[in-house]
């Protein structure tokens, strides 16, 4: 396991470093009921970003009900779970947040997938109360742990460990302890980068904004949740990469001639790398090529734009491009092949309610381009329980494992490893238009 991260946290007024600088993404995820909703509350009560009509709004039984600032649902209300995926957003004088508050019930996985896949960090919550906190060997939940590997695949840079409850248990020290142990040996075993271990009460407030000395009783005299999370990086945009663009929008004849030279605007963001005037692409899927005339931001300026921003892109001579091409660097890196492949082999979280099979065809989304994919064979299934990879002919619903897939049409991708942008893909249902897996590119 990685070293923890040093935390740094910026007093009002001091400069902060660019990846601080910008809105931290992250989300809150593990089983359910482990205090994911009550935790945001806490964070934004406690940080006052609460309105006082807002926190008066969430009184039951003349308490207030701190998961209600993020269960909207009114399921979610009647029934005390959280369902789908709610956002907020809030700020410290050191920095801005945009959290997402993922159910941790495992028919709602892919709701949790889709908060995980642009997250920057996330916080696993680890209910003391539900484990057998006494014995030194004990086991974690099994969302626990799916929750966590999820992280990883997906490539979360930041994950923090918060255990919840300590409030409500006997010996808070030795249950930290031992749910401490547990998570750092099953975190090792994984190959899941910890950035901290922190004991927290979301309910009563205890060291998640404010230092508390209940955190102390607990034996950790390190920083709060909020302190670690001002400190926390965002996601470095994959600039290093050759260029590659998704279409989004065709914008046939712009208002502003001068800007547009009169023809087709392409607009989009940049997955990777970067676009200036007088670079040659190549436009994928009919192969032909082009050189890039202008670049326009999103505010429609000309210069040139990296990865991670909006650009509109204007070529010199019309070219046959539609939503759902890409335009790409003319060389891949290190000799790749920029033809694209028509076989992928990958990892699949499987979100669907019914089992994954061989022959099964599905469509594939990749950037904004659907091309239909067959599933060839199902290599093997992850044990998450023993981390270990079986022989299996099907994926049931919430599993992981590696597939292997035929393409309609070839994709130009990179493995996840290297590239979120490239290497990520969705399967969705051909006739209910379910989504049905997500896929890293091995």
């Amino acid at each position: 396991m990685t070293a923890a991260t040093p935390f740094v946290r910026a007093e009002p007024g001091e400069s902060l470093s660019q990846d601080t600088r910008s809105a931290l993404r992250l989300i809150t995820c593990g089983s359910v009921d482990d205090g994911k909703s009550t935790l945001i509350g806490r964070l934004l009560v406690d940080s006052k970003a609460v309105l006082q009509d807002h926190l008066a709004g969430v009184q039951r039984q003349g308490q207030t009900d701190l998961a209600l600032l993020t269960d909207g649902l009114s399921a979610e209300r009647e029934q005390g779970i959280t369902i789908d995926v709610a956002y907020r957003y809030f700020s410290t004088e050191a920095r801005k947040f945009i959290i997402g508050d993922a159910p941790g019930h495992e028919q709602y996985t892919r709701n949790m997938v889709t908060a995980a896949s642009s997250a920057d960090a996330a916080v696993v919550l680890v209910d003391a109360t539900k484990l057998d906190w006494a014995a030194a060997d004990l086991k974690l939940l099994p969302q626990t742990r799916r929750h966590s590997l999820l992280l990883k695949l997906l490539r979360v840079p930041s994950v923090v460990f918060a255990v919840n409850k300590l409030d409500a248990v006997a010996d808070g020290a030795t249950a930290f302890a031992h749910i401490g142990a547990a998570l750092r040996a099953f975190a090792q075993q994984a190959g899941i980068p910890v950035t901290a271990i922190v004991p927290v009460s979301a309910l009563k407030g205890w060291n998640v904004v404010d230092a508390a000395e209940q955190a102390q009783w607990c034996g950790y005299e390190g920083p709060t949740l909020l302190q670690i999370l001002e400190g926390l990086p965002v996601t470095a945009p994959e600039t290093g990469l050759p260029f590659a663009f998704a279409v989004q929008w065709v914008e046939k004849f712009s208002a502003s001639s001068d800007t547009s030279q009169g023809r087709r605007v392409f607009w989009g963001r940049v997955a990777t790398g970067g676009v200036q005037p007088g670079q040659t692409v190549r436009i994928l899927p009919n192969g032909q090529s082009a050189v890039v005339a202008q670049v326009l931001n999103h505010v429609r300026q000309p210069g040139a734009v990296l990865a991670g921003h909006s650009a509109g892109i204007v070529l010199d001579r019309e070219v046959d491009v539609s939503r759902g091409d890409w335009l790409l660097a003319e060389d891949g890196p290190e000799g790749e092949s920029q033809q694209g492949s028509r076989e992928l082999r990958a990892t699949v979280a499987w979100l669907d309610d019914e089992a994954l099979v061989p022959g099964r065809v599905y469509w594939a989304l990749h950037g904004h381009r659907w091309v239909k994919a067959k599933v060839r064979r199902v290599v093997h299934r992850l044990d998450i329980h023993t981390l270990a990879e079986e022989e299996a002919s099907q994926l049931e619903p919430n599993a992981i494992g590696h597939i292997e897939l035929a393409l309609q049409e070839p994709l130009v991708t990179l493995p996840y490893a290297r590239s979120r942008a490239l290497g990520a893909l969705v399967l969705v249902d051909t006739a209910s238009h379910r989504t049905s897996g997500a896929l890293m590119v091995l």
